[in-house]
């Protein structure tokens, strides 16, 4: 079967597309690069669009027999939806819109979507389960929300299957060193941490120190992006085999400090960063980890590459991986 993945030139939709591959699926990667890797595509076709366009959409699910969907195409930083949620409300959930529409008029019926944590906003109790109100605090945690609506009324009048993956925070990098995370920007805490501590960045900031955490710096549950590859491959496999539709946690169940990262980069790589603390971003929750019991049920799915260290080191050596190349090329 081939299968659809939008954004399959970014960080977790790339790790995707190779387990898509190991696992016998054919991935066409439908990406504008706008925000995607070219080089992260090696996996099955690229179809360079927009995914506004409902033409090019409809052209790549009638050319490539498309079987299934995993939908990976969305602008996902907190900060950025707080300054600009219009760009947010039309990429993620607009072009969702269009995305399902050119689904429906083409016959494919089954989705796996990329949702967040970010839809429960800050959590009455952590761990956090499937069962939480959804009561986000930005405007992309609100976009994730429509987007899961969406597929719900979907669900009911058109007959889609979907699975909704609301996956805590990605981190690490293909442990074979094949692809991993490059953002520019960066924006995630554990490859900002690692630049600082190699000296590839004058300093990192934390973003509040008076949160009701054991430290006072936010809590967030770190999962390995091969493992959340794994869970899309399962939940793809469990909807062609009749599973229900609905929305599924994916994380670790523990939760670690901004500062417990600072202090585990240090011990892996013997340098300690330079570390600058300011004020809170709006938007964020101080707590957000996983009651992941559901993924496990359903899907028959439990990390394995998620232990901290494993994480640091994947990334670690991606971004060392980086440097020689810019090195070589320079």
């Amino acid at each position: 079967m081939r299968v659809l993945v939008t954004g399959g030139a970014g960080y977790v939709g790339s790790h995707t597309c190779k387990a898509l591959a190991k696992a016998g699926f054919e991935p066409v990667s439908f990406d504008d690069l706008r925000r995607g890797n070219r080089w992260a595509i090696r996996w099955g076709p690229h179809v360079e669009a927009d995914l506004a366009d409902r033409a090019a959409i409809e052209g790549a699910l009638r050319q490539y027999e498309i079987g299934a969907v995993i939908h990976f195409a969305a602008y996902a930083y907190v900060g950025e939806s707080m300054l600009d949620p219009a760009l947010y409300f039309r990429n993620n959930v607009a072009n969702s819109v269009t995305l399902l529409e050119a689904m429906a008029e083409a016959g494919v019926r089954n989705i796996v979507v990329s949702s967040t944590c970010a839809t429960y906003g800050v959590p009455d109790s952590v761990p956090i389960s499937e069962t939480h109100p959804l009561r986000p605090t930005n405007p992309y945690g609100e976009s994730k929300v429509m987007v899961e609506k969406m597929l719900a009324w979907y669900g009911q009048c058109h007959d889609f299957r979907w699975s909704a993956l609301r996956y805590f925070n990605a981190a690490g990098a293909d442990p074979e060193g094949e692809i991993g995370e490059w953002h520019d920007p960066e924006s995630h805490l554990i490859p900002i941490v690692i630049e600082a501590a190699l000296g590839l960045r004058p300093h990192m900031q934390i973003y509040g120190t008076d949160y009701a955490t054991p430290d006072g710096t936010a809590v967030r549950d770190y999962i390995h992006v091969s493992d959340l590859a794994d869970a899309h491959v399962r939940a793809l496999n469990s909807l062609l085999d009749g599973m229900a539709s609905g929305a599924v946690n994916l994380g670790t169940g523990e939760g670690r400090s901004v500062r417990e990262i600072i202090d585990a980069v240090a011990r892996f790589t013997g340098w300690s960063p330079i570390v600058v603390e300011g004020p809170r971003r709006p938007g964020d929750p101080p707590a957000l980890v996983a009651d992941a019991r559901l993924a496990q049920q359903t899907l028959g799915w439990k990390p394995v590459h998620s232990d901290l260290e494993d994480i640091i080191r994947t990334a670690h050596d991606w971004r060392q991986q980086g440097l020689a190349r810019e090195l070589s090329a320079a």
